[in-house]
């Protein structure tokens, strides 16, 4: 007699386990296909995984919907859930308290399922491989901070350890909003209210415009993608709010130019003028494949590491972003690094000199390779000046 098959709750349970015991950052769950994982960034199939059918499919999307914290209604409908716009949005907390981001959605009329598991803890900067330098940040009373980049590259992550120091190091009122809710805070020393688009307001725009009537110190906002929500933030930033938030652009020069970009022409010279005023600071951040530790086997995936790039709004940017004069930022960020900035190839070079990302990983993400190649350059002369130098004072 062949076992019942599981319950959807039992295999949805058993594929998280099995994310968490392999490490992986994602999940996808496919029709026809096995469960797939990703684990440093490499997606492969579960091991003697079978294909999913869309019936069980259809029976984990009800039982992630169900799961979900904070629904507005008990019980919904999955068919008028994803009706609207053919996907589904939320987060919830596996029976072992791991917390995870989903998005259902259909393809050719059935469901698939991605699954993010997100970090356990708060994490420091420096375990996350950025400077500690950027709290600095977190001890502004106002203005608009930015954390860029592509999708999986972090950006929420380097968020909440952003709010996670500040709840800890100052007292005030946080608000968050989010599309889902994904790092539950606590209070500490903050009053922390999060509210989920969907469910706690119909809209980023929306929830960003009732928190300037909520007495907030320190504004999160999930995503800034629409010209009102954007101008909703700077305006935010401008009232003496700090405003923290993510964007999709590749680095700190795109991501002045992405903000402008959204707004029609007339008003862009204007829109520069107000971000010189209230724009602090940019992380742009990506996620790259690591080297392998020494003596590691063969078959161990290495885990990805952070290169970034910071923009920090020295009086002599603000200028050149007021102007339209994008393309001398760059020359500022490089000159910059008493006022905490760097650019993507300063970074690059570091991990590639400190063995933590191969030379082709390095050059494949530089926006100019002979750049990457002086700045490696010059900081092998500095390591090895260093080193001399500590060789003589021993002698």
């Amino acid at each position: 007699m062949n076992a019942p098959a599981p319950n959807a709750a039992t295999l949805l349970d058993h594929f998280l386990a099995i994310a968490v015991a392999q490490d992986a950052s994602d999940i996808h769950l496919s029709p026809g296909l096995p469960p797939h994982v990703r684990v440093h960034g490499e997606l492969r199939p579960l091991a003697d995984a079978t294909p999913l059918v869309p019936a069980e499919l259809e029976q984990i999307a009800a039982e992630l919907l169900g799961r979900m914290a904070h629904r507005a209604v008990s019980n919904p409908d999955l068919a008028s859930a994803l009706a609207a716009r053919g996907s589904a949005d939320g987060a919830m907390t596996s029976p072992e308290g791991v917390r995870y981001r989903f998005n259902i959605f259909r393809r050719q009329s059935e469901l698939a399922i991605a699954l993010r598991r997100l970090e356990d803890h708060f994490r420091t900067l420096g375990d996350l491989g950025l400077p500690e330098s950027l709290y600095g940040l977190c001890q502004l009373r106002d203005g608009l901070v930015i954390v860029s980049g592509p999708t999986g590259a972090g950006k929420s992550t380097t968020l909440a350890a952003l709010l996670d120091y500040i709840n800890r190091n100052r007292s005030g009122h946080i608000i968050t909003i989010e599309d889902p809710i994904e790092y539950i805070h606590a209070r500490v020393r903050c009053v922390i209210n999060q509210r989920q688009v969907g469910l706690d307001a119909p809209t980023f725009n929306d929830a960003l415009v009732a928190s300037l009537r909520q007495d907030p110190d320190v504004v999160l906002v999930g995503e800034i993608r629409d010209l009102e929500t954007i101008r909703t933030a700077i305006t935010a930033a401008e009232t003496g709010h700090l405003v923290l938030t993510t964007l999709h652009a590749g680095d700190c020069v795109g991501s002045v130019e992405r903000l402008v970009s959204v707004f029609p022409s007339g008003e862009q010279e204007g829109i520069r003028r107000q971000l010189s005023l209230v724009l602090r600071g940019i992380i742009a951040q990506h996620l790259l494949p690591g080297q392998p530790a020494p003596g590691a086997p063969a078959d161990e995936l290495p885990k990805r590491v952070v290169a970034s790039e910071i923009l920090t709004v020295t009086p002599a940017v603000a200028n050149l972003i007021a102007t339209g004069r994008s393309a001398q930022i760059y020359s500022a960020m490089e000159a910059g690094a008493t006022a905490g900035m760097q650019t993507m190839e300063q970074d690059l070079a570091r991990l590639w000199v400190g063995g933590r990302i191969s030379e082709t990983t390095a050059e494949v993400m530089a926006r100019n390779a002979s750049i990457l190649r002086d700045r490696a350059a010059l900081l092998r002369r500095r390591l090895a000046g260093h080193g001399q130098a500590k060789n003589g004072g021993a002698a």
